[in-house]
Parts: C-alpha cells; structure tokens; sequence
C-alpha cells in the first residue's frame, strides 16, 4: 500500500465549471467535503478499480506559482522519513507536514524537476 499514487486533485479556477466537464465527460461523481468548494472524486462505481481525488480551487502551494494540472498524492508508511529521502536526493519541501483530521499527515515536495507532489501517511484504522 506504500509508496502508490493514492489520490489526485484536480486544481480549477472556476470549481462549478471544471466539475460540470468531468461530470459530462466522464461520468465522475462529485460529493462535498471539508472546506467550502472541495469536493471528493469518485471516479468508478467499483472501489478498488479508483484512485479517489478532489476537486478544489486553484491555490499556491509553492509561493508565486498556481497549481497547474493534476497534483497527485504519494501514500507513505513513515512521513517524516520521506521528507528526510526527499531533501537528501535533490527535493525540497514546498509545503511543511500538517494533520488533516481522520485522513493522515500531509506534506508538499517539489522534485528536482519542478514537479510539486503531495506525500500522505494516512491514519491508522482503529
């Protein structure tokens, strides 16, 4: 389960619009959550056959640059080990870890490419 692509988040500036497209387009159903103007992505019917995501307004996780794209979230086993991997081989982390309740611990990295990428150690099931 470690180390896989376990979410995605589509950035937008105008979230009715950009939900509309994939709505109309690929069948994608959009369910509120968290703030105002998230919404989680439920990209099949079948569980295990998606990656889930979230549709939010475009926002600038590395100071003076928007996101752009699809940002995706790489699940981890131990966060604050990835971090130090990360800052070792040439990243840098562009957003410091935070907690979102009942998900799991959150940070943002950008990779020596330019690419800004989510890393996520999801809380223990009780």
């Amino acid at each position: 389960m470690s180390n896989n692509v376990s979410f995605f988040a589509i950035n937008a500036d105008d979230v009715p619009r950009a939900r509309s497209f994939y709505e109309t387009v690929f069948g994608w159903r959009f369910e509120p959550w968290g703030p105002p103007g998230f919404y989680l992505i439920e990209t099949s019917s079948a569980p295990s056959g998606a990656v889930r995501g979230g549709l939010q307004e475009r926002r600038e996780l590395v100071p003076g640059e928007k996101m752009v794209g699809f940002e995706c979230t790489i699940s981890v086993v131990n966060i604050d080990r990835a971090i130090r991997t990360i800052e070792d081989n040439g990243g840098r982390i562009a957003a410091p870890k935070f907690h979102i309740p009942t998900v799991g611990t959150a940070a943002y990295f950008v990779d020596p490419e330019g690419n800004v990428v989510g890393l996520m150690q999801p809380e223990r099931k009780a």
